[in-house]
């Protein structure tokens, strides 16, 4: 049986592990998105918490993925669900870039330009909203691509703990050595993947300050 037969005939299971594919990232990278956009916008305001920050999403990422699972899987309410651990994990993950590009990116804004809406009159909150994170947008949204990436390839390991996702035809290849259950994963992910950085690499540029 060829790659293509195998792909027809098990095509159900494959949209299946999918879509809980797709949910284990989406779902973990809004939450990076809701935790790291405002760490960043505070580490790019207050000198202080700039190392503290960064640091702890820089110690994050060194973490093995697999270790990372193992250390959550005692906590009790994240333990009793596979997903929600590997949710929390890929979220953890996803922080670095969406808090290192969002930093870059406020800190990135002319000064002058800032200068200029305080003249104005803008408050602190207007200027943040209609001047920093307008100009800064492109960037930030660089750091979410690089977070979904990231995540659509870490997703395919959530399957080791049970949490499902195309990780599963992978891991079921590998104890069986049958190169076209790893290729039912990998081809998939790898799809997704790309589909994610092309589309919100469009987007980036359209966002870009001309």
């Amino acid at each position: 049986m060829n790659l293509f037969h195998f792909f027809l005939q098990n095509r159900g299971e494959i949209l299946e592990l999918t879509l809980e594919h797709l949910w284990l990232v989406g779902i973990s990278t809004l939450l990076a998105v809701l935790v790291g956009v405002p760490l960043g916008i505070l580490s790019a305001h207050r000198q202080v918490w700039n190392k503290p920050v960064l640091g702890t999403a820089n110690v994050i990422q060194t973490i093995p993925s697999l270790a990372l699972f193992g250390f959550l899987l005692p906590v009790p309410w994240l333990g009793d669900r596979a997903d929600r651990l590997a949710i929390l994990a890929l979220t953890l993950y996803a922080l670095l870039p969406v808090i290192r590009n969002t930093f870059t990116g406020i800190r990135g804004v002319d000064p002058a330009v800032v200068e200029a809406g305080r003249g104005m009159g803008l408050t602190g909150r207007q200027l943040l909203l209609q001047v920093e994170l307008p100009l800064a947008m492109s960037v930030i949204l660089s750091g979410i691509r690089v977070a979904v990436v990231v995540s659509v390839g870490l997703a395919t390991i959530a399957a080791a703990i049970g949490a499902g996702g195309l990780g599963e035809f992978i891991f079921r290849g590998l104890a069986m050595v049958n190169n076209q259950l790893i290729l039912a994963g990998a081809i998939p992910a790898a799809v997704l993947a790309l589909s994610a950085d092309f589309g919100l690499g469009w987007l980036e540029r359209r966002l870009r300050p001309r």
